[in-house]
């Protein structure tokens, strides 16, 4: 059982110097050498590890520093003082002004928006950086939206200042315009492009400089004279956002009267944290500029657990709604946000403690999986290095080893008093491939590598092919199962032959439908008996199924019932116009008939599968397929050639824009016509032209097509 408080060794740092942050970004915006300075400057490592030269300490896979970009989130924990500027010759002290800033790298490509989506479920705050050269980009918004969702208090990192074409007020205005009017500058940078120099401090109206061979001298000067009038002027605007939103400040504004930095400092933190106001900050982080007023901001302006409200869940026993505070005298709750397969010490399960406090050789309820669990040990997670800890509290982020039953999204609690936190929901596969193993050898371990894959990834997803006796795998693009399976073979040793990638397509009708369901046999002795009438009905894209029981007066008795529903999603499974799965829509059971001795379960579920594949076929089907939302970038010579591809593509054309000497194509395309795409823009555009896709919605395939994919002519 938990041990009481006061047996524990007393917290090192009071909640209220905690800081439980992600960093988000596109992919190339800058995320991970961002990470890299912090963990430099905050002394967690000695040495600047850069992403180009697979160096970096939280992209610490294979395939990670073999590419470049982060595939998995990483975990860091790193200590800092805000304004505890280095200055010259001068050693940082430790002091009770110092914070605990918990830090989670997440993967800017979208074939890993799970880890992004996960890694948000559980954070307090984010910093969302941006590449000062585009701005917002496709990816921006999708973490943006996924930090929305989650009500995720941030801040802005404008990067890449020193970069040809980088402008502070064009990204700033991106920001603006598609996603949010509440971003208020906090710094703006001295000189952009080769001319940048450092950041204008808008509260304290210093400028900042950073020199020494890491930029690790934080120069505070006075503003340049040429740069002083428009520092005002921005500093002006800053000072009516924290007025619209701060009643004090307000006052003081409308009397014509001076703020201290600090009074403002204070009025924009609260409004950070009720996301009224996003600040907003600039730099440069491969040059080593910006990133210690970043940090400070992340002190300053993110909320400690204490500053959010109690977490909400359901108790398990009663289902009524419960909430815990942040505090280390609440019962125990956490949730698990990832579960990782480790080559040495087995499966690693990442979790963050909402409330109470956790301590080794204690026994936790996972109310989930309706399972107790042991925890034996407890790890502080340094990307791919473990410190092991006795004990976690209120606010920290942690792992544990060898849990048996628990997986991504569950949650522990204390026995005695039970909480169900909110799941974390993931999107569906896109894109599925065939594998099999390449000998009879591998089979075994096929199947024991993709089970620990797909506990790990709640977005990679395998099945038996009923049919052909084939494994089929299922993801989010083909980079994401390009990863999965080289990493069967690098960690698992598991050699294997890939078919080619195919489309997730789904069915659906439009139309509403009845049916009736009927399974009867006699064969002598007991019969099997069930009778059932369906009503089906579409819902809207992305609304998933429903099940409703309507039966009255118990012409159905309800042991029977699950087994009609059990049957239904049995059929919805397998498709019926395509063999593909069906999706969004209603199926309501509201007649029907059983027999005192014949019917039963087996029967029940047979009438119910029948009745739904006979009322869908009534109720106009359609194929649904995956449209990805593009964004191509190529030299303007070639914008002529590469809208004509798209066009062929079916693509539809969204959005076009100028970027220096460069055009910017949004468009929305089909999944299917994008495979290969990588190739043909290369040898359209002179291996010149770049893109990045990810899933939007999904939508009806022309007629034309569909029965070219019911013939099997078309993958």
């Amino acid at each position: 059982m938990l041990e009481c408080l006061d047996e524990l060794m007393p917290r090192t740092y009071p909640m209220e110097k905690y800081r439980d942050i992600g960093i988000i970004a596109h992919i190339d915006a800058g995320k991970t050498t961002v990470t890299e300075r912090i963990l430099f400057y905050t002394r967690v490592s000695h040495k600047m590890g850069e992403v180009h030269d697979g160096e970096a300490i939280m992209d610490w896979m294979i395939q990670e520093r073999e590419r470049g970009i982060t595939i998995s989130a990483a975990a860091t924990t790193c200590f800092w003082t805000p304004r505890g500027f280095l200055k010259e010759g001068a050693q940082q002290s430790q002091s009770d002004l110092e914070y605990r800033i918990n830090i989670i790298d997440t993967p800017g490509h979208i074939d890993f928006t799970a880890e992004v989506q996960r890694s948000l479920r559980v954070l307090d705050g984010a910093v969302v950086v941006f590449d000062g050269v585009a701005g917002v980009e496709p990816q921006s918004e999708t973490v943006w939206r996924q930090a929305d969702r989650f009500k995720v208090p941030r801040i802005c990192f404008i990067n890449k200042m020193d970069r040809i074409g980088a402008s502070f007020e064009k990204s700033l205005q991106s920001i603006w315009q598609k996603l949010s009017p509440n971003a208020t500058a906090l710094q703006i940078p001295v000189g952009e492009e080769d001319k940048f120099e450092g950041v204008i401090d808008l509260l304290e109206m210093k400028a900042l400089r950073f020199e020494g061979d890491f930029g690790q001298i934080v120069k505070t000067e006075d503003i340049p004279k040429d740069l002083l009038e428009k520092a005002k002027k921005w500093r002006e605007k800053l000072v009516e956002k924290i007025a619209a939103e701060d009643a004090e400040i307000l006052e003081k504004y409308l009397a014509k009267k001076e703020f201290s930095a600090d009074e403002l400092r204070k009025a924009l933190r609260r409004a950070t944290i009720e996301y009224k106001l996003i600040p907003v900050f600039c730099g440069a982080s491969l040059r080593n500029k910006g990133i210690q007023p970043l940090l400070d901001g992340v002190c300053d302006f993110l909320p400690s657990p204490a500053d959010l409200p109690p977490v909400k869940g359901i108790d398990p026993k009663t289902g009524q709604e419960v909430e815990r505070r942040s505090a280390d005298s609440e019962p125990f709750s956490a949730l698990v946000f990832k579960v990782a397969a480790d080559p040495y010490i087995g499966t690693l399960t990442y979790f963050r403690v909402y409330s109470g406090y956790l301590k080794r050789g204690s026994y936790v309820l996972n109310p989930t999986a309706g399972e107790k669990e042991r925890i034996g040990r407890i790890l502080r997670m340094h990307a791919n290095k473990r410190e092991e800890v006795q004990e976690v509290f209120a606010g920290d982020i942690g792992a544990t080893i060898g849990l048996k039953r628990t997986s991504t999204g569950h949650t522990l609690c204390s026995e005695a008093h039970p909480i169900l936190l909110e799941k974390i929901t993931f999107p569906e596969p896109v894109i599925s491939i065939r594998i099999e193993p390449k000998t009879k050898q591998d089979q075994e371990k096929m199947s024991q590598a993709l089970k620990k894959l797909s506990g790990e990834d709640p977005t990679f997803k395998t099945k038996q092919d009923l049919e052909t006796g084939e494994t089929i795998i299922s993801g989010m693009g083909e980079l994401h199962l390009e990863i999965i399976t080289d990493r069967m073979k690098r960690e698992f040793r598991v050699e294997s032959n890939v078919g080619k990638p195919q489309v997730a397509y789904k069915e659906t009708i439009e139309e509403e439908s009845t049916a009736e369901g009927k399974y009867i046999r006699q064969s002598g002795g007991r019969g099997q008996y069930g009778h059932v009438w369906l009503k089906v009905e579409p819902k809207k894209r992305g609304e998933g199924f429903e099940f409703v029981d309507k039966i009255k007066g118990g012409i159905i008795p309800k042991e029977f019932i699950p087994a009609v529903e059990k049957g239904v999603k049995e059929a919805l499974g397998k498709g019926i116009l395509a063999g593909y799965p069906m999706v969004d829509m209603k199926v309501t059971l509201y007649d029907g008939s059983f027999h005192e001795v014949d019917s039963s379960e087996m029967a029940f579920k047979i009438a119910g599968s029948a009745a739904l594949q006979e009322a869908s076929k009534r109720a106009k089907l359609v194929l649904l397929e995956p449209i990805m939302r593009l964004e191509v970038i190529i030299p303007s010579e070639f914008f002529g050639d590469t809208i004509a591809d798209l066009a062929a593509r079916r693509g539809k054309i969204e959005e076009t824009k100028d970027r220096i000497n460069l055009k910017v194509i949004d468009a929305k395309v089909p999944l299917s016509e994008m495979f290969g795409y990588a190739t043909a823009l290369r040898s359209l555009t002179e291996g010149r032209g770049t893109f990045t896709m990810e899933f939007d919605h999904y939508e009806g395939v022309p007629e034309n097509i569909t029965q070219e994919i019911i013939e099997g002519k078309r993958k």
